[in-house]
């Protein structure tokens, strides 16, 4: 009888640690599930060559904003920090955005709300600025993701341009011609950079009033093409093959 009860003991016990390391693996698991919920972060394009970059932590980058005569809606987001590459009424519109955003220009370093944004020298057209001036290429990294966003490059990259971008996780890049690289240029500038996510702005749709081509040229170059209408994720879910991704403009 002594054994049956130190046998029943042993199982009851068994049975007990086994639900305990079932619970503990359970929520480990949640808490994982969570942390990862957390740290995601989200890209929205409003058209042309806008985004809403928002940071897992709620801090939200809005790049070259636009006035209402391109065609787009007019962005409804407060945002903390503003980048303008040019001085080109569809690029520095930070009037028309809601909130009092701190606004990045130009070339050199600045940290804001905990993002360094490197501004480099580079032009709007391919004879050093004398058509249309000067650009600024943004560089910065959003919970560890590097963005570079090309504004209005109107040439391809040199190599000093290249070594001061450095590595690129997320390539924001205009391919509609006319007054920028066009499809085929900008094949040749994600070549360049080679990302791992490139995501094509400053292109033809149905709403824009821009006398600019689509981005039908530029995808051509491409074998990994996607379509969304945003995108979310971390470090760890970018593509591990180099992906072009054409968002839905915002409405």
């Amino acid at each position: 009888m002594k054994a049956r009860f130190l046998l029943l003991g042993g199982v009851l016990i068994g049975f007990a640690l086994t639900s305990l390391i079932g619970t503990c693996s359970t929520g480990s698991r949640e808490e994982e599930s969570v942390k990862e919920e957390e740290e995601i972060m989200k890209i929205r394009w409003f058209g042309h060559s806008c985004f809403l970059l928002e940071a897992a932590d709620g801090t939200k980058v809005i790049t070259d904003p636009f006035d209402e005569s391109v065609g787009y809606p007019i962005p409804e987001e407060e945002p903390d920090v503003v980048t303008v590459s040019h001085e080109h009424f569809d690029h520095n519109a930070v009037d028309v955005l809601e909130g009092s955003p701190e606004v990045v220009k130009g070339v050199g370093e600045k940290k804001i709300k905990g993002i360094a944004f490197k501004g480099i020298k580079s032009f709007h057209d391919k004879t050093k600025g004398a058509q249309r001036g000067p650009n600024t290429i943004f560089v910065f990294a959003i919970d560890g993701i590097r963005f570079c966003h090309l504004g209005d490059l109107g040439h391809l990259l040199t190599s000093d341009q290249q070594k001061e971008i450095g590595e690129v996780d997320v390539l924001l890049i205009p391919v509609g011609g006319t007054y920028t690289i066009d499809g085929r240029e900008a094949i040749e500038v994600s070549k360049q950079l080679n990302a791992k996510l490139i995501i094509p702005m400053h292109y033809r749709t149905e709403v824009c009033n821009i006398g600019i081509d689509s981005c039908e040229k530029f995808l051509k170059g491409f074998t990994n093409i996607e379509k969304a209408e945003e995108w979310q994720g971390n470090k760890e879910s970018l593509p591990s093959e180099q992906t072009v991704l054409v968002l839905e403009y915002a409405k």
